[in-house]
């Protein structure tokens, strides 16, 4: 080892990767060439998208291109770019360290997934595409001359335990070459018709040449050697949709995404008017690991005029699409746009709704042409989409269409479809809120609903509190929670029928009392229920509160956050409330009527999924009833 070089360890995490990538996946181990020409493609982007700024970048130094090569006297594949190339500092951050590319999720994923050939797609996903060069190879070069700098480096590991770099005083005038030393199982990767094969079938939309070192006789004991170009290097989104191929669709959504699984649906688009853009975006079939992750980046990769610009650009859709990869070409756009500028650019908010709407109308096409799967889509990113109900008013008609629900008569149900199988007798649109849908499908609050066949809707996920609020009407029906306390069903009631209401509740009147006192820290206030038919009790919502459900998930994030007293309604039909009310006319011993109320409180608490305040004493009191009763 020369003065120069320096040995360096890996970080714990690559060794962990790496040893998953050489000892642990084995289908598609071809894979490693599209992941490294692909972080060549990005690295020349890189470049071009710097000169924008500095000239002095590009020079006058010919074609931005990748050249493979390979040397079978050595048995090594070579792949170059001149692109950005990396400093030293950068070839220890990126191919000594990946904490910063998600190393814990990305194991964490493979330990969800399977340790397995299945798992292979995982590699780009992450960020650590680079490391899928030990795929195929014992020995692995990189050399690179960062743009910006004077130096070169070499990089090299056989994916022990570290690497070492050293500098060198030869090698490229600018990027970075890759020098894979394959193993002897894999030496079909040095064949010029095995790498023509895979480049055409994996990276064909590459913008960026891709040319071949090709040799050939030219007469006696004379060999030509030409560079040939595989690859049709035109950016993919601006040719004719009739010219491309589905495979050719999925590869570019595989190269933009690391997803190794083809996409749900896609969308290719030109706009022309006031701005002139074009657009290929695509729905992935799984959702990425990261939607909830607000630490994390979401957007579209935006270039102008085929120039890249940057990733992830937040600015051109939604935060409720994060889930929609792709990329927008603007030739509209100056080309040194920044974050900043995007963020208060008036062009940048007319593409961001012409975009928007070309994914609703994706979206809707989807849920009209193939309803199995527009159900996995909606089970995937319903939550994400319900998101936009709440933000956006200008799509909130849009997205109310395509919402999806449980209800007590379907499994998955749109409003509109709710909205066909209302009796005649029903004018609005009911639902129940709560954790699960096991949870609301037992919810006392909806007893009386059920036994007019009146249908009611299961709403489980959080953002449905404020989605359904900012609905407030579909299709002239109102949307009404079963869990709030102005629930009214005596709308269509006899006078006959109401007097006799009248006179029952006035008979419940000592039993209200007499829970309102003892209750009082408790609940806001107590009620005879018009919407129970098998339960004694049930706490509902009162006018401005918020489902408890809902409430239990804002004191988990604000432990400060003070409880909300809500209403407790009582069955006059129940057998245990008839007793208790014969109880307080006979003016029964103070002692016990308050142990029923206490214990029917928190029986309405665990009902609507609430913990109950003082388990131990609530244990000893059903005890001591029980108790009583049986003997």
């Amino acid at each position: 080892m020369s003065e120069t070089t320096k040995e360096y360890k890996f970080q714990a995490e690559v060794n962990q990767v790496l040893s998953i990538v050489i000892n642990s996946l084995y289908s598609h181990r071809e894979v490693f060439l599209r992941e490294l020409l692909s972080n060549a493609a990005d690295a020349i982007d890189k470049l071009r998208f710097e000169a924008i700024t500095d000239h002095e970048l590009i020079k006058e130094d010919g074609e931005l291109e990748i050249k493979i090569r390979s040397d079978k006297d050595e048995n090594a594949l070579v792949i170059s770019d001149n692109g950005q190339g990396m400093t030293k500092d950068e070839l220890i951050e990126n191919l000594g360290t990946i904490a910063h590319s998600g190393s814990q999720r990305f194991l964490k994923a493979l330990e969800e997934k399977g340790k397995g050939g299945d798992s292979i797609d995982l590699i780009g996903q992450f960020g650590v595409g680079f490391y899928s060069a030990f795929l195929v190879a014992d020995r692995v070069e990189v050399t690179s001359h960062a743009a910006s700098s004077d130096e070169i480096w070499r990089w090299s590991s056989t994916a022990d335990s570290g690497f070492t770099l050293e500098k060198i005083d030869e090698g490229p005038t600018r990027g970075t070459e890759i020098k894979l030393f394959i193993g002897d199982e894999h030496k079909e990767y040095l064949e010029e018709s095995r790498i023509r094969h895979l480049v055409q079938r994996y990276s064909d939309y590459i913008s960026h040449p891709i040319k071949l070192r090709v040799t050939s006789e030219a007469g006696e004991d004379a060999v030509e050697v030409k560079w040939e170009a595989i690859n049709k290097a035109g950016a993919l989104w601006k040719r004719k949709k009739s010219e491309i191929t589905d495979e050719q669709y999925d590869e570019f959504y595989r190269h933009l995404t690391h997803d190794w699984e083809s996409p749900m649906a896609r969308a290719h688009f030109t706009i022309e008017g006031s701005q002139l853009f074009t657009g290929l975006l695509f729905v992935p079939t799984n959702p990425p690991f990261d939607l909830f992750d607000r630490d994390q980046r979401h957007g579209v990769r935006l270039y102008v005029k085929r120039v890249f610009i940057m990733d992830d650009c937040e600015s051109l859709l939604p935060t409720w699409l994060r889930f929609v990869r792709g990329i927008v070409d603007s030739d509209d756009l100056p080309l040194n746009v920044s974050r900043e500028v995007l963020q208060d650019d008036k062009l940048v908010r007319a593409i961001k709704k012409g975009v928007t709407k070309k994914v609703l109308d994706l979206i809707e096409n989807l849920a009209k042409d193939d309803a199995e799967a527009y159900q996995k889509f909606w089970n995937n990113y319903g939550t994400v989409l319900k998101e936009g109900i709440h933000f956006d008013s200008d799509c909130r008609d849009r997205l109310a269409k395509l919402c999806r629900f449980a209800s007590t008569k379907s499994e998955y149900t749109s409003l509109d479809e709710y909205i066909e199988r209302m009796p005649e007798d029903q004018s609005e649109i009911y639902y129940v809120i709560g954790p699960t849908q096991n949870a609301v499908e037992g919810s006392p609050h909806i007893e009386a609903l059920k036994k007019r066949d009146f249908e009611v809707i299961y709403m489980t996920d959080p953002v449905d509190e404020w989605a359904v609020e900012a609905i407030g009407t579909y299709q002239e029906k109102k949307l009404t929670s079963a869990m709030r306390a102005d629930l009214d069903l005596n709308k269509e009631e006899s006078e006959e029928d109401k007097k006799e209401r009248e006179v029952r509740d006035e008979g419940m009147k000592p039993l209200v009392e007499k829970m309102q006192t003892k209750l009082a820290d408790l609940v806001s206030e107590v009620q005879v229920s018009h919407r129970l038919t098998d339960s004694p009790v049930c706490l509902v919502v009162p006018e401005g509160g918020v489902h408890a459900h809902i409430e239990r998930l804002l004191r988990a994030q604000n432990k400060d956050m003070p409880q909300a007293k809500r209403i407790l309604e009582i069955n006059p039909d129940h057998a245990v409330i008839k007793k208790l009310s014969r109880m307080c006319d006979l003016e029964a011993e103070e002692s016990s009527i308050g142990e029923w109320i206490y214990l029917l409180y928190d029986q309405a608490c665990l009902a609507e999924g609430s913990p109950i305040a003082d388990p131990p004493s609530f244990a000893k009191r059903m005890s001591k009833l029980m108790g009583e009763a049986l003997g």
